[in-house]
């Protein structure tokens, strides 16, 4: 079972190999940190600690992993603040296009404020042609349900009580799949079925 960032990079459609970088060391190590990203909370799903009703009464081992989660992602969020102070939002040229996915997904997974800092730099990378569609609306929905105001993307779903998934009002849902289709993401209807199939009830 796959977390929802894993999700939405199998989606993009940038290659992510057999690339000359300017920074492969730089790369080597994003594409590690982002692995380690992933690996936690893959093991996370496994244990269904993310569904509603897991965190009520955590298992210690869930405790654990949570705890390590937190670690993981403060660590990952100071390299990258690191890489950013230095080179600006790194392009593809520098660290190849798995190197950029892997400092928007430990955006993505970073706090609110990080994510506020970051979203300016992640839509010019966009206009530039230098970060895919999916993950700047990704991070402008995150940053959106952040801050309690309506997504433009419909990316952030609702989770009820029962693990289903709701998509809240968004700037306009009449023409949502329109600006969905702008930036690469499938129909609204497409990805509630995917989130459903990925997120099933915990065994």
């Amino acid at each position: 079972m796959k977390t929802l960032a894993a999700l939405t990079l199998l989606l993009l459609a940038a290659p992510a190999f057999a690339q000359d970088v300017a920074a492969p060391e730089l790369r080597a190590e994003l594409v590690e940190r982002y692995a380690a990203d992933q690996d936690v909370r893959d093991r996370l799903v496994e244990r269904g600690a993310f569904h509603p009703d897991s965190l009520q009464n955590p298992s210690p081992q869930t405790m654990e992993l949570l705890m390590e989660m937190m670690r993981t992602d403060a660590d990952n969020l100071a390299f990258v603040e690191g890489v950013v102070a230095e080179h600006g939002w790194p392009a593809p040229a520098l660290v190849g296009a798995d190197g950029v996915d892997a400092v928007w997904s430990i955006v993505q997974h970073s706090t609110l404020e990080a994510q506020e800092r970051m979203l300016p730099l992640v839509e010019a990378a966009y206009e530039a042609g230098e970060v895919e569609g999916q993950q700047y609306a990704l991070l402008l929905d995150r940053v959106l349900k952040g801050r309690g105001e309506p997504q433009v993307y419909g990316s952030q779903p609702d989770v009820a009580a029962d693990g289903t998934f709701s998509i809240p009002a968004t700037v306009d849902d009449a023409t949502l799949d329109a600006r969905r289709a702008e930036v690469g993401l499938p129909p609204i209807a497409e990805y509630m079925a995917t989130l459903a199939e990925v997120y099933g009830q915990p065994e």
